[in-house]
C-alpha cells in the first residue's frame, strides 16, 4: 500500500512540474504540421506556428526570451495548438514554399482547417506576440 501511495505522490508531482513548465513558457506540443492539424480539429483551436531555422539568431532569441514570457505562455497555451517547425528539415521546405515564406523566424496563425489568418516575420517582444495572438483570434 505504501508503494502505491509513493507512486501516486510521484505522479502528482510530475504532473504539477509539467503544468508549471507549460505556464512558464509556450508549450510547443505538436511535432509536425499534420499532427497540429489533427489536434486543432479535435480541440477546435487555431494553430500557432513558429517557423524557424537552426542557424537563425532571431529564432534563438524568440526561444530564449519571448516564448518564455509567462503572460505569453499562458495566453498561447490556453488558446492555440503550438508547433515549432524547423523549416529546413523533412517535408517542411515544401510547407515553407507553400506558405510563401521568405525569412526566419516567421510566426503564423492558422485556423483549425490550415488557412493562414495572420503572419509576421522577425523577432518580436512578448507584448507584441500577445497582440499578434489576439489579432489572430479576432480573425477566426
Amino acid at each position: 500500500m505504501k508503494f502505491l501511495k509513493c507512486i501516486w505522490v510521484v505522479l502528482i508531482l510530475a504532473t504539477s512540474t509539467v503544468y508549471a513548465q507549460n505556464n512558464n513558457e509556450i508549450a510547443f506540443t505538436a511535432t509536425s504540421w499534420n499532427e497540429a492539424l489533427k489536434q486543432a480539429k479535435a480541440q477546435n483551436k487555431p494553430i500557432f506556428v513558429d517557423a524557424y531555422a537552426t542557424w537563425c539568431g532571431p529564432c534563438k532569441m524568440l526561444k530564449a526570451t519571448t516564448f518564455k514570457n509567462k503572460d505569453a505562455a499562458k495566453f498561447y497555451n490556453a488558446n492555440f495548438i503550438n508547433v515549432a517547425l524547423d523549416m529546413e528539415r523533412g517535408n517542411n521546405p515544401k510547407l515553407a514554399q507553400q506558405w510563401g515564406m521568405r525569412a526566419y523566424p516567421t510566426l503564423i496563425i492558422f485556423d483549425s482547417d490550415g488557412k493562414i489568418l495572420l503572419n509576421t516575420v522577425g523577432f518580436i517582444t512578448a507584448k507584441n506576440l500577445l497582440r499578434f495572438g489576439e489579432e489572430g483570434l479576432r480573425r477566426q
